[in-house]
């Protein structure tokens, strides 16, 4: 009997397209007989719904078994490496080199949960005691990277932490823009340890709210994230789980723009 589809439920032309890019089965131990489109859909459940692992509803996979493969991925960075390939898929399909030359660099604080309790902090300027998100992303507003951390630490040396994990594996990468939080030694920084250039946008003096030329992208993207209610707030007890529940939800974004 066919169980009912929800709304988060893949269709079957992003199935297809995802299928590809999962891991093949382990040609050792017992053959794997578990539907992975289904683990995937639990995991799109949980992440537009913010249901707890154990309250995934009977018609997927038990939840021990979604919470596995999401485990598994998760460190082998398989959300990571999937976030790549169809951000370079999206990338020529607008005419673009598959790897981005410029980027756009923010950070988002956000209030954590009772599990994330052991890697939180404040930011007194937000005022929100919790965990900040660092975000790097192309001029597309494509996710190139993520970082996630106690709010407390400064975004000079967050946006440090970002580049030093991310660094290798944009090898076009040149340009990069911030906001006045990243100015100071981290310019010099970057251009010494990765060959880039951070060029800070100035807000101007003028009152009230204006689009600052190339920040607002990474602003939009912050918005394109926040729509998956799973993050409205860090519920997770380390930050590595933070970021992979950060790419999947940009893979779910991305699944909805390419053209299939």
């Amino acid at each position: 009997m066919k169980r009912k589809t929800y709304p988060s439920d893949l269709s079957d032309e992003q199935w297809k397209l995802l299928e590809t890019m999962l891991p093949p089965p382990e040609h050792f131990g017992r053959k794997r007989t578990v539907d992975l489109r289904e683990v995937c859909n639990g995991l799109l459940y949980i992440l537009l719904t913010v249901c707890a692992w154990r309250y995934l509803p009977s018609d997927y996979p038990c939840w021990q078994t979604v919470y596995y493969y999401f485990r598994l991925w998760r460190n082998s960075e398989c959300f990571v490496a999937i976030n790549d390939k169809l951000r370079r898929l999206l990338r020529q399909q607008q005419g673009r080199d598959e790897n981005a030359s410029a980027g756009i660099i923010d950070s988002q604080s956000v209030k954590t949960s009772e599990e994330g309790s052991s890697e939180r902090g404040f930011d007194a300027g937000k005022k929100i005691n919790g965990r900040k998100r660092h975000i790097l992303v192309d001029t597309l507003g494509l996710l190139l990277a993520i970082k996630v951390h106690a709010a407390n630490i400064q975004d000079r040396d967050g946006g440090k932490l970002l580049f030093e994990s991310c660094k290798d594996r944009l090898p076009r990468l040149f340009l990069i823009w911030a906001d006045g939080g990243y100015r100071g030694k981290l310019i010099a920084w970057v251009a010494l340890n990765c060959r880039w250039v951070l060029k800070i946008v100035k807000r101007n003096d003028v009152k009230g709210f204006q689009v600052l030329p190339r920040r607002w992208v990474v602003e939009r993207t912050f918005a394109w994230l926040s729509k998956q209610r799973r993050l409205s707030k860090d519920y997770e007890r380390f930050c590595q789980t933070s970021e992979a529940w950060i790419y999947l939800a940009m893979v779910n974004v991305m699944l909805k723009h390419v053209k299939l």
